[in-house]
């Protein structure tokens, strides 16, 4: 088992003077593009700076350029509002003059409840019965439920996919848990879009298939710890016209619904002349 202080160690942003911040690239994919996944976590990070009284309650991150791995990332916060309920901030994500994603970061103090209800949380395998993934770094640990294989252009399916995921060893820390979280969410509603679709599987991603995410839009209802087991419930309603949309629901292992997210994707085919070579992978 790896030691989840690798990540934790990336989102640890070093300050470079007023409200802007550096931070390192997690070696994750095996790719020259950063994981779109880092880039949700460090703007969370960037964004709570804001009001450290406060927690992050949800994340709208456009990106708009492919982040090189071998250069730093820098993050800017521009603050929109410091007050007593709510706190908003702009995180800008760039290396050098190239803006290569930009967040909305919303703040929120814990308030008593006025009224309460939440969905159910579907009936799976737990996690000690799913199937263990190799879908990242053995920091981060994943399980999909009934042995889905989303990398396998054979294995056709209905648009859904249940993973069970944790970060064993992660602090319980509420904003530190919400931006592993927001790292996690982010990699599989390609892949969720690509099951009902014989021929096509996430394996093919930048090697035959032209494919990343566009937005990332991410709500935090109920406290939780990342260390503990969290169920991404997604489904992938969409799919046409070189794009995907995708959304999840997300419980703690109790069964508290503790976060959702949407996402949309471009799925296509190269442009001409904008496929990689036989045995190499994109760099966009």
């Amino acid at each position: 088992m790896g030691d989840v202080n690798e990540l934790l160690d990336v989102l640890s942003l070093e300050p470079i003077g007023g409200t802007s911040f550096v931070g390192r690239n997690a070696p994750i994919g095996g790719g020259s593009v950063v994981f779109g996944g880092q880039i949700l976590a460090q703007s969370i990070v960037a964004g709570a700076t804001v009001d450290p009284e406060k927690e992050v309650k949800s994340l709208h991150t456009i990106f708009a350029k492919g982040a090189s791995f071998d250069a730093p990332l820098e993050l800017d916060v521009d603050v929109m509002a410091a007050g007593r309920a709510f706190a908003s901030a702009s995180v800008t994500v760039r290396q050098g003059d190239r803006v290569c994603a930009r967040s909305l970061v919303l703040l929120s103090a814990p308030e008593p409840d006025l009224i309460r209800h939440q969905p159910v949380a579907p009936e799976v395998q737990r996690p000690d019965q799913a199937t263990a993934s190799g879908h990242g770094p053995d920091w981060w640990e994943v399980r999909v439920v009934d042995d889905v294989d989303i990398s396998d252009p054979t294995a056709v399916g209905p648009a859904t996919l249940d993973v069970w995921t944790r970060f064993d060893g992660a602090p319980d820390d509420p904003n530190t848990s919400r931006a592993l979280l927001a790292f996690a969410s982010d990699g599989f509603l390609i892949g969720t879009a690509m099951r009902p679709h014989e021929g096509v599987g996430q394996s093919m991603a930048h090697v035959s298939i032209s494919t990343t995410v566009i937005s990332h839009t991410m709500s935090f209802h109920e406290p939780f710890s990342a260390g503990e087991w969290m169920l991404l419930s997604q489904s992938s309603p969409y799919a046409g016209r070189g794009r995907s949309y995708g959304r999840g629901d997300v419980f703690a292992e109790d069964g508290r619904y503790i976060a959702s997210f949407v996402q949309e994707n471009m799925i296509r085919d190269f442009p001409k002349g904008q496929a990689p070579a036989s045995g190499e992978k994109s760099k966009h």
